[in-house]
Order: structure tokens, then C-alpha cells, then sequence
């Protein structure tokens, strides 16, 4: 007679247990297809390396788009950029930096591609224009396609799509076609030459997972937003939000003042309860109140008033798209192009404080 032990009795059980486990599985792995593709069955995802995304093109150097070409070049990628203005390309050629006189000549010498530009028409030209990014018709030498510019979700979505269908020259396993994502940015100048932009990304979310690194060495923040054209979404539902809450900061400033109560006073009571918001400790609107503020500076700097007029304006659109009443984008756009109307579309969209709410014209 044999005396087991309760450990080798548990030893025993496991043993047999799983042995149980592996029968059954292998008498599941003879059903049907169809019962099985739930659980077991795959769709091809494309994978990429880093060493697919060591040639990078970067088309549109202004104020956003060349304090991130000189992070990406901080953080060892080879960079070939384009813009059309002469002179800027020529600060960057000074460098050692590859300049390329089209898109197309960017997306030739590139593995991926990003692009930051003014508006919605200015992407779409730099893709589908002469000399743009797909004038080899079908065949496209990038795997990836970022454009971090602020648009509207339709062209994005439409870009997306034009892109799905090209070929890749070169061939990776079986996966032929490229990628877009849009990927625009929070943040403003200072975190584009700080590198602590956040990126809301709209597209293949293994594109996205593959792009993070790349994205990374230009921002501290990465939010996957899902389909293609969310990402678009995102930092127009974002902007609208900030413009908001930045007429409520100023006219409530405004009128603490008329009041009696002092704007650094008011905005202590704000930062301290229910108020607090972006524009009220971080951006706030009244000279003197944060020094390192646009608002400190004579409103110069910053987020132009003209870009937030475009973005309410990508904001109204799009609303009125899918049906939606938004009577704060409305009177926002209405204060915002008044604002532009005015003269003051350079300078940082917090001067609403003083030239709407406060009623002073000069600067």
C-alpha cells in the first residue's frame, strides 16, 4: 500500500487537471471555423520597428512645426524637411539639415512623414497637389503618414482612406499598403520647444503603438482617440473648450473688477475652488497677474486669436455635420472674429480680456 502525502496529492490533482485542459483544447481545435474564430482567429497586424521610422520628413516649419523638427533631430532621427518659405529652409540647410524642395522629394528620402500646416486645404495640396506626397499615383515609399495639423475630422478621414489605397514601393512580409494617422497637438510654442506636447491620435491603433516612440521625442503625452479623423475630432472638441472657458475667466475678471475685487485676488478665490481652470492658473488673461502669462507680454506670442477664429470655426462645422446645437461655439466664433475684425488676429487669443470685457484698444 501507498501513502501519498497531501503535497504530492496536490501535485497530482494539478497534473491531471491539466492534462484535462490539453484534451480539451485539442479536441476544440477540431470544431468548425466558424467556433473557432472568436477566440483563435487573427487579423494580420502590421508591425513595425523602430528602425522603419529612422528617416523622418517634416513638411511645414513654422513657429510649431521647427521647434519640433530640432527635437526629433535632439533625439537622433534623420531629418529631410520642406516649406515653402525660402528663407526658413535655408536657417535649416545652414544646419546640416537635408532640405527637399517638394513633398514628394520628402516622401521619397522618408520612411515616415509628418506634417503641420495652417489649414485643412494646406494639408490636402502638400498630399494630393502637384509635387505632393502621392504624386507617385499608387506607390508610396513612407510606411507611415502623420499629419499633426489642425483640420477638420472629414479631411482627415478622406486622406486616410486615399492613403489606404497606395502601395508601398517596398514591401514588408505581406502588407502593401501605408498608413495615415492624425495626430495635432496641445500645447502651444512653448511645449513645442520644451518637447511637452500632448498628441491626440486618430487612426490604426497599431500605427499608433508603433509611432508613440517617434511622437515621444517631440511631446511628454500620447491619447489614442480611435478611428481615423478622432484625433482631428479631439483637438477641435479641445480648442473649443479652452476659447470658452477663457471668455468665462475674462468676463468673470472683468466684472470682480468693475466690483471692486482686485484680478490677482479674484483669481486666487478662482484657483482655490470651483473656477479653477486653464485660463485661470495657467493662462490668465489680465496683465501682471502671471508673469510668464502672453497676457504679462502685451498679449504677444502664444496662441494667435486668428487660429482660435479657425478652430471655432472647424468647430461650428463640424457641429453643424452631425446635427448638434452648440450656442457657446457659436457666440465664441462671433467674439473671436469680431476680435480678428478688429486687428488683433497675431496676437494671443487671451487679449479677448482686454479688448472685449475690458473695452481697451490699446496695447
Amino acid at each position: 500500500m501507498i501513502v501519498i502525502s497531501c503535497f504530492h496529492q496536490n501535485v497530482v490533482e494539478e497534473i491531471t487537471m491539466a492534462m484535462c485542459r490539453a484534451r480539451a483544447l485539442f479536441s476544440f481545435s477540431k470544431c468548425k471555423p466558424t467556433l473557432l474564430s472568436p477566440l483563435f482567429h487573427f487579423s494580420p497586424i502590421r508591425r513595425f520597428s523602430s528602425s522603419e521610422f529612422e528617416s523622418v520628413g517634416f513638411i511645414g516649419l513654422g513657429n510649431m512645426g521647427s521647434r519640433m523638427v530640432h527635437n526629433l533631430i535632439k533625439a537622433g532621427y534623420k531629418v529631410a524637411v520642406h516649406d515653402i518659405n525660402c528663407n526658413v529652409l535655408k536657417k535649416f540647410s545652414d544646419m546640416g539639415v537635408s532640405t527637399k524642395e517638394t513633398p514628394f522629394e520628402v516622401a521619397e528620402a522618408s520612411d515616415v512623414v509628418i506634417t503641420m500646416l495652417p489649414s485643412s486645404s494646406h494639408v490636402f495640396d502638400v498630399f494630393t497637389g502637384p509635387n505632393g506626397l502621392l504624386q507617385g499615383g499608387n506607390l508610396l515609399r513612407p510606411w507611415l503618414l502623420i499629419d499633426s495639423s489642425t483640420i477638420d475630422p472629414q479631411t482627415s478621414r478622406k486622406l486616410s482612406v486615399t492613403v489606404s489605397k497606395c502601395i508601398l514601393k517596398e514591401k514588408k512580409d505581406h502588407w502593401v499598403n501605408p498608413v495615415m494617422l492624425d495626430a495635432p497637438v496641445s500645447g502651444g510654442v512653448l511645449a513645442a520647444e520644451a518637447g511637452t506636447l500632448a498628441f491626440m491620435v486618430g487612426g490604426s491603433e497599431e500605427a499608433y503603438l508603433a509611432a508613440k516612440p517617434l511622437l515621444l521625442s517631440m511631446g511628454k503625452n500620447t491619447i489614442y482617440c480611435g478611428k481615423a479623423g478622432n484625433g482631428s475630432a479631439a483637438k477641435i472638441c479641445n480648442n473649443l473648450a479652452m476659447a470658452v472657458s477663457m471668455l468665462g475667466i475674462s468676463e468673470a475678471l472683468a466684472l470682480g473688477q468693475s466690483l471692486g475685487i482686485a484680478a490677482s485676488t479674484l483669481t486666487r478665490v478662482f484657483n482655490s475652488s470651483s473656477a479653477r481652470c486653464w485660463s485661470s492658473d495657467s493662462y490668465n488673461p489680465v496683465p501682471g497677474v502671471m508673469e510668464a502669462a502672453p497676457s504679462s507680454r502685451n498679449y504677444d506670442g502664444g496662441f494667435a486669436s486668428k487660429l482660435m477664429a479657425k478652430d471655432l470655426n472647424l468647430a461650428a462645422a463640424s457641429a453643424i455635420d452631425v446635427g448638434r446645437k452648440c450656442p457657446l461655439t457659436s457666440q465664441a466664433l462671433e467674439i473671436y472674429t469680431e476680435l480678428c475684425q478688429d486687428g488683433h488676429e497675431a496676437r494671443d487669443f487671451s487679449c479677448v480680456f482686454r479688448h472685449y470685457y475690458s473695452g481697451m484698444d490699446e496695447f
